[in-house]
């Protein structure tokens, strides 16, 4: 049986708040072994540190931190809203809360960004 509302559901706002929050979880997850990793460097000692830390201030590095630093910040601001809508009696389709999660989102990836190449 075909569901003839498919295309209206997945072109909601909220739809898309879900998929960024869902898939944004995932990958930070599967981030943690890769940071594991890095962190275990200073366990092996000074040199296997220095070496990982010249590596990781190449440009695709920095980019990629930057790319986890939005990732995080957009999880963060898709958990608040659902703790608002969860413990909240407030109603409706909440897309100001989607908005705001979103440009609150890009902004710290903005002033990351900046951070960076200054």
């Amino acid at each position: 049986m075909k569901r003839t509302n498919d295309y209206r559901a997945r072109s909601h706002p909220a739809y898309w708040a879900f998929l960024v929050h869902r898939l944004s979880g995932l990958i930070l997850a599967l981030f943690l072994p890769l940071h594991f990793l890095a962190l275990s460097q200073a366990i092996r000692g000074e040199a296997e540190l220095n070496a990982f830390i010249r590596l990781a201030d190449q440009p695709l590095f920095k980019f990629g931190e930057w790319g986890l630093v939005v990732l995080l910040s957009l999880h963060m601001m898709g958990g608040l809203r659902l703790l608002l809508i969860e413990f909240r009696d407030w109603s409706g389709t909440r897309n100001n809360w989607i908005a705001a999660a979103l440009g609150v989102g890009l902004a710290t990836g903005l002033a990351f960004a900046l951070a960076l190449i200054s």
